[in-house]
């Protein structure tokens, strides 16, 4: 970078300028300032912000500080206005291209000038947070420079700002500015200076992206979606499903409203009440309505069988389930609601004929028109939904999300993943599965994005269809489900996606390969669990490693514990904002068990074993529950399953049984007719793994037995192999 310093002219010096600027922009954008400069400052600052627009130097320079140094990339410079105002401050022109003008930087720091310069370089042209260039973190780390983190919201939505419709822009939207608190980029060890300077830069968009998680608004998710109408406009097409009829956020509101005061007329507030319903608009209007209306819904798990939706009911104490004839017929559940006990089954089909005069006049003239007027009260810690653990490995267990955590947690995908109104979902996971309903129903509904419901992930053939015919640009899924719908798909079905994102169980390095070779798309893995609403890392184009389940998201704590036995990682414990209020189980329904570990109260075992790299890469070992003991010692069975995978291009998986004379034994289930011992000794030996990891047993089984997300039914597996002779 190339570039000096201007002093401020006599003529008119900031100093004059700033209140006149201050007093038009608080008229005008209504500003609102979270958080204040420190006192006393540091003797070596570095403010930092994200750029949203044109306006971002003058909301600094009004309302955190004018006695700065700015830095000014050279094309914007170039820019007539904006040199009027810059040349009667003190300021440096930059050219990302020629790193020169460092030094300048560094000579005004060492002379105790804070410093103002946006990381990214430019303004956004994604609505989001862009590459961070290396310099500012580099200079940072060499000046030991106390960095402060300012987060500009609402800019972006201005004219002034670099983005274009279907881009939501207002002529004076609000604008938020959140000052952080002070951070460190302590100089990172590395054996070459660029390698040094990434890492610095990964440390600065670190920073930038805890800026914006801690800048989100406490509300509640229906304000949230209240909030998206408002912004996004009745109009904008938000859903579509089956039924190929687009729905509006006027429809959908419109449908809420109703639906909620129908469901008024079911359960008492604070209710828990049932939902057995398809991915369809009705249940998102349905999920909304309750909401609005203060009761909290419980997604079910149809694919759980009678046994586990039985348990759900008596752990959340569900008096009323709501379903619909035509889905239960469709899906073959009827005869399984019926064996329903302690439970008022309401057909959604025939509740649309409670809906009387009085309540339409209701809804047309008075709460389309205010609509906020019509909710309940309700606080953002309030419970919003009860989703019940897959039941993989026990009983499932009602998890109780707050408003608060499922927000918390669309907040931090969205710091570290740019999504905007120009994308649209293809959400095929269930409603009951934590990440379908967060990340595949409400990401999307409450960022303007636009979402296809599909009723199953199990249609392997429609899905790539579907994403090729209507354009989609997400894509969520389990590995299971990814490794089908790349194997039948046509190498073009996917030419429109922009993100895969995997999650619920690990990704294999043949899926990983096949999506890579067949369509060129980078699968991002993640990790997360139903009672961290469920997120807890991902990756991300501006953070990917292979192998690894991405970063922690921003807001999450974490410790690792050592476990007995296991020399690598430990288990991994969080907490944060996104994690649950408790768990309902059966074995005391209806009492809400706050969450607790060794660690402390509030924060979550996660039951997985993992070591977390230098950069923050989480990589999963194994999880606790899945160790065998085998000649007194622990044997990961994510180790066998490993040893299988490389024997094998069949889906395995593998339990234990229980042996008198050496503990346990590993079974191995596979779908591979033909697999025999001398196959799994020999992969595991060109893996350089231990033998004691392969499995003693091995049962062929035409079809594994899976759960409704994907995952095996370790369950059933446990009793297959105990009923072993």
């Amino acid at each position: 970078m190339a570039g000096g310093c201007l002093r401020p002219s006599s003529f008119l010096s900031a100093n004059m300028i700033r209140p006149i600027i201050r007093f038009i922009l608080r008229l005008l954008f209504r500003i609102e300032v979270h958080g204040s400069l420190p006192e006393p400052l540091p003797e070596r600052m570095l403010i930092i912000s994200n750029h949203q627009s044109f306006l971002d130097a003058f909301l600094i320079g009004a309302f955190v500080s004018n006695k700065v140094t700015w830095v000014i990339h050279s094309q914007i410079y170039a820019l007539w206005f904006i040199r009027v105002i810059v040349d009667r401050t003190d300021h440096v022109v930059v050219d990302t291209a020629r790193p020169q003008a460092i030094r300048t930087l560094l000579h005004v720091l060492e002379e105790g000038r804070p410093v103002v310069i946006f990381p990214e370089g430019r303004i956004t042209t994604t609505g989001s947070l862009m590459k961070i260039y290396d310099g500012p973190a580099f200079l940072a780390a060499h000046t030991g420079a106390a960095i402060l983190p300012v987060r500009i919201d609402g800019a972006v939505h201005s004219p002034l700002s670099r983005m274009k419709p279907p881009f939501p822009l207002r002529t004076l939207p609000k604008i938020h500015i959140s000052i952080g608190e002070l951070e460190h980029i302590e100089m990172p060890v590395a054996r070459t200076g660029k390698l040094r300077r990434r890492k610095a830069s990964e440390r600065m968009l670190r920073i930038l992206e805890e800026s914006a998680y801690r800048a989100r608004r406490r509300r509640t998710i229906h304000n949230a979606f209240l909030d998206a109408v408002d912004l996004y406009g009745k109009d904008a097409v938000v859903l579509d499903d089956v039924r190929r009829e687009d729905q509006t956020y006027g429809f959908l509101l419109k449908a809420s409203l109703a639906l909620g005061r129908l469901v008024n007329k079911l359960a008492p507030e604070g209710e828990v009440v049932g939902l057995l319903m398809p991915n369809a608009g009705v249940t998102v209007g349905l999920l909304m309505g309750m909401l609005m209306q203060r009761r909290v819904p419980a997604m079910l798990n149809y694919s759980a069988g009678v046994e586990g939706m039985q348990t759900a009911c008596d752990a959340a104490r569900i008096r009323t389930v709501i379903t619909s004839r035509d889905f239960l017929a469709k899906a073959r559940l009827t005869d399984k609601i019926d064996r329903l006990q302690n439970v008022e089954i309401v057909y959604i089909e025939e509740l649309r004929a409670r809906f009387g005069l009085l309540d339409k006049l209701w809804l047309v003239l008075w709460a389309l028109r205010h609509p906020r007027k019509t909710l309940r009260p309700s606080r953002p810690g309030d419970p919003a939904v009860v989703l019940f653990t897959s039941g993989s490995e026990g009983k499932p267990k009602g998890v109780v999300l707050s408003h608060d955590s499922i927000l918390a947690n669309v907040a931090q995908i969205r710091a570290v993943i740019e999504f905007s109104n120009k994308d649209k979902f293809l959400s095929a996971l269930p409603m009951f599965h934590s990440f379908g309903l967060t990340a595949g129903v409400l990401l999307p509904l409450l960022t303007g994005c636009r979402t296809w419901l599909y009723p199953s992930p199990l249609h392997f053939r429609v899905i790539p269809e579907l994403a090729y015919d209507q354009n989609c640009t997400v894509l969520f899924g389990t590995p299971a489900f990814l490794a089908r719908y790349g194997q039948v798909a046509h190498p073009y079905d996917f030419y429109s996606v922009r993100y895969v994102i995997s999650g619920a169980d690990k990704l294999s390095e043949d899926v990983r390969r096949l999506w890579l070779d067949k369509f060129g798309i980078r699968i991002f893995e993640g990790y997360g669990a139903t009672e961290c609403s469920p997120v807890i890392s991902v990756n991300t184009p501006l953070g990917y490693k292979v192998g690894t389940v991405g970063r922690l998201l921003p807001g999450i704590r974490h410790e690792v514990t050592p476990v007995e036995g296991i020399d690598r990682g430990g288990e991994l414990h969080v907490s944060g904002d996104n994690v649950m209020l408790g768990y309902y189980k059966h074995t005391n329904p209806g009492v809400l068990e706050p969450p607790a570990s060794n660690v402390g109260p509030g924060w979550y075992p996660t039951g997985d074993v993992v070591e977390i790299d230098e950069t923050g890469f989480v990589r999963i070992r194994a999880r606790l529950k899945r160790f065998a003991k085998i000649a007194g010692e622990m044997v990961s069975l994510e180790t066998a399953e490993r040893i299988a995978a490389a024997a094998t291009g069949k889906l395995s998986a593998v339990s234990t049984k229980a042996r008198p004379d050496r503990g346990e034994m590993i079974v191995l289930f596979t779908q591979d007719l033909e697999l025999r011992r001398d196959r799994l000794v020999g992969a595991a030996r060109e893996l350089g793994l231990p033998e004691l990891a392969v499995a003693r047993r091995i049962i062929a089984i035409h079809k594994l037995p899976l759960l409704g997300t994907g995952k095996v039914d370790y369950v059933k597996l446990k009793e297959l192999a105990d009923g072993l002779e």
